[in-house]
C-alpha cells in the first residue's frame, strides 16, 4: 500500500526541464516561474512576495522551500512564529482610485497539524507583520524598491486585545494601535512585540504558581 504522508518540497534551481517520452524538452522551471509571477503587483503575487521580504529581514533560511499548507507564514530563527499580511495602493489592473487598505486578521479554525477543526477560532501565529506597498504613483511603482514599502507589526495579543473588529483591520486603526517602521527596522521590531506575548505567558506561570 503507497504511503500517503506529507511530500517535503525540496528547493528547486530553476534548470529543470520539462520532459516528455522520457526525452527532456526546451522548456525549463524558471520559464514557468516568470510567466506565471512575473506580475509582482499581483494580489497573490505580492501576498508571497511580501512573506519572502520579511524571511530575508529576520534571516530566515531562504533554501528551505516556504511551506505552503502551515499554520503560520514563516518562523524566525528564534523560533517566533509570523503571520504575514499585505495591501497597496495601486494593482495591476486599471484602476479609477487608489485601493483603500485594510488587512485580513481573521483566526481560524482548521489546525493543519491536526488536520482538524478546533471549536474556536485561534491565531497560532506570535507576531503579525502587516505589510504595505505605499507608493502610491503607477508610472514608477516598484514593489522590489523596499524604500515602497512600510510595515506594521503587532503582537498577537494586541490583536486579540482589539476590540472593533477580529475579522480585519483598517490602515488607519492599525496606525492608531502602532506606527510604520522600514525594512532594516524589521528585525527588532518582531523580537520587541514578541516580548509582549512572553511577558503575558510569564505572568500566566507566576499566577498558576501562586494558586
Amino acid at each position: 500500500m503507497q504511503s500517503l504522508d506529507k511530500i517535503p518540497a525540496i528547493l528547486k534551481t530553476g534548470r529543470e526541464q520539462l520532459t516528455f517520452d522520457n526525452k527532456s524538452l526546451i522548456f525549463f522551471l524558471s520559464d514557468f516561474w516568470r510567466w506565471n509571477v512575473s506580475d509582482i503587483l499581483s494580489n497573490a503575487t505580492r501576498g508571497r512576495f511580501a512573506e519572502f521580504i520579511v524571511a530575508t529581514a529576520t534571516n530566515i533560511d531562504i533554501t528551505i522551500v516556504r511551506d505552503e499548507w502551515s499554520e503560520y507564514d514563516l518562523i524566525t530563527p528564534d523560533k517566533v512564529k509570523l503571520e504575514i499580511k499585505s495591501s497597496a495602493y495601486l494593482q495591476s489592473w486599471t484602476q479609477k482610485k487608489l485601493s483603500a487598505i485594510s488587512f485580513s486578521t481573521k483566526a481560524h479554525r482548521f489546525d493543519n497539524i491536526t488536520d482538524k477543526h478546533n471549536e474556536t477560532p485561534k491565531r497560532h501565529a506570535d507576531v503579525y507583520v502587516f505589510c504595505l506597498l505605499h507608493h502610491a504613483n503607477k508610472q514608477t511603482v516598484n514593489p522590489l524598491d523596499l524604500n515602497q514599502w512600510s510595515f506594521y507589526v503587532l503582537a498577537t495579543k494586541e490583536l486579540n486585545n482589539y476590540t472593533r473588529s477580529q475579522y480585519s483591520i483598517t490602515l488607519k486603526s492599525l496606525q492608531s494601535l502602532t506606527q510604520p517602521i522600514f525594512y532594516n527596522q524589521l528585525n527588532s521590531e518582531i523580537q520587541v512585540k514578541h516580548s509582549l506575548n512572553l511577558i503575558d505567558i510569564a505572568q500566566a506561570a507566576n499566577k498558576e504558581t501562586w494558586q
